[in-house]
């Protein structure tokens, strides 16, 4: 195989926001030589000639950049936001509070602890899955997928605690693992057995983008791929987080250093085949929200790559939420092989105008197309099955109106939901918040995991048992 300046590749394009100056930047409108360019790395001789790709280059480049910058005060900011949420969660109330600061009884918060909540859990607190949908139930799976989704942004003592104590099944085991390109910690993800099932039903569920880490919301920006030679191209960002080597690319196997942090494909697929091995007749379901959702379909595509064709003939689905585009048709076609069926093993839900699953956006060059049936959800909690969700370029002038006409909908449904539907559905303060700053960004309220735990509780029949379209969507 051909190697390039990023070892295993020979075909890509990754932007630098690290290195992109503002002369780099206002370069890229006026010059199509791309490896020219300090702000991009791509092979030797790349170029673009149209200039709405470079356009796109350079609005990715400079959203990417703004939010790196932000990075650390946002962190900080999210870290006192989080802090002082739990510390009256815990204390039961501000009044209670501070009754208890005068009785030199407040609790304060432990970030490890079994009782810390993210800030994803504020917008939405329902932990017990829904006792109305059992194991038989056909809609059973993606109930169970959304509430391990949401349950992925939560440390590893509240997971562990939510899984045995509430929902009664096996942990298996919780994973942090490492960025070999950002040299850090990056990607969560965890593990159960639902013995509830027959047969056994062991589930990985990935962490989505976390609510105050402007890094990862960059990566929703990016644009950068990879084309892997009989697979296609496919999102940096997202395969990076995966577990891509900077020297090697995926080898089957890694050798990592005694003590060093895991890569998550790695780790994950090594526990996965120690655990079906111990039970033959189990299957298993990986999952995910966001950022989770994306590496959640990856996972497979990788498993493919590597032949490991018994795993994935015990592959019982991949069900993803609010997941953002993750390549090309290529990638599709690719995993088609191994993920079509009737109904498809991908099942891929997407909730209103929710911007996230219209991220990255590059028709022009057929790169981050959504394959497979999409499971759109409207405003009414009713479910249909496309090709495409509709709107599928957030930022299309069709759509400002009905968009902004749905925020204002769905606002003034947030505040009566828990009135019509009963109280496991009145919305926390949280998400009432961000129904208000709906109304200026419409896009960003329906990319929570609220709406979709509605969506998977509230259809009244089981869209997973219908023909699904083509897993490969024409062009």
């Amino acid at each position: 195989m051909a190697t390039g300046r990023e070892g295993y590749f020979s075909d890509y394009v990754v932007p630098r926001p690290d290195k992109a100056g503002m002369r780099d930047l206002f370069y890229l409108l006026y010059d199509g030589d791309l490896y020219r360019n300090s702000s991009v790395d791509c092979p030797e001789g790349t170029g673009i000639a149209e200039i709405s790709r470079r356009w796109l280059i350079f609005v990715s480049l400079a959203g990417q950049k703004t939010l790196l910058l932000l990075k650390e005060p946002v962190a900080w900011l999210g870290s006192k936001v989080e802090f002082l949420a739990n510390l009256l969660s815990l204390n039961h109330g501000f009044r209670t509070f501070i009754w208890n600061s005068l009785r030199g009884q407040v609790v304060i918060p432990r970030r490890n602890s079994s009782s810390f909540r993210s800030a994803v859990d504020f917008f939405d607190d329902r932990v017990e899955l829904d006792p109305d949908i059992s194991p038989e139930d056909g809609r059973y799976l993606a109930n169970l997928s959304i509430m391990a989704a949401k349950l992925a942004y939560e440390n590893e003592a509240h997971i562990r605690r939510t899984v045995i104590d509430l929902w009664r099944m096996e942990f298996l085991g919780f994973f942090d693992c490492w960025n070999d390109y950002e040299n850090q910690l990056t990607t969560r993800a965890f593990m159960f057995c639902d013995k509830r099932r027959r047969p056994e039903l062991v589930v990985v569920a990935f962490r989505g983008t976390e609510v105050f880490n402007t890094a990862q919301w960059s990566v929703d920006m990016d644009i950068s791929w990879y084309d892997i030679p009989g697979v296609g191209k496919v999102h940096g960002g997202f395969m990076k987080a995966l577990g891509l080597q900077k020297a090697g690319g995926w080898p089957k196997e890694v050798n990592q250093a005694e003590g060093h942090p895991p890569f998550a494909y790695y780790a994950i697929r090594e526990e996965l085949k120690a655990g079906l091995r111990q039970n033959p007749e189990a299957k298993f379901l990986v999952t995910g929200h966001s950022l989770g959702g994306a590496l959640a379909v990856l996972f497979p595509a990788v498993l493919s790559l590597h032949e490991e064709e018994e795993m994935l003939q015990r592959l019982e689905g991949v069900y993803t939420f609010g997941q953002p585009r993750v390549g090309d048709e290529n990638l599709a076609a690719f995993l088609s092989k191994h993920l079509d069926g009737s109904p498809p093993r991908y099942q891929r839900f997407v909730y209103c105008n929710d911007m996230v699953p219209r991220l990255p956006y590059d028709d022009s060059t057929l790169l981050f197309k959504h394959f497979g049936a999409c499971l759109y959800y409207d405003a009414w909690y009713r479910g249909t099955i496309l090709e495409e969700e509709p709107n599928k370029n957030y930022f299309s002038p069709l759509y400002v109106i009905p968009k902004y006409a749905n925020a204002a909908w769905e606002l003034l449904r947030g505040l009566l939901i828990g009135r019509i539907k009963g109280v496991a559905y009145r919305e926390p303060w949280a998400m009432t918040t961000l129904r208000f700053l709906g109304l200026a960004i419409p896009g960003l309220p329906p990319h929570l995991p609220h709406d979709y735990v509605n969506s998977m509780r509230l259809t009244k029949t089981s869209l997973l048992q219908e023909r699904a379209p083509p897993f490969v969507s024409p062009r």
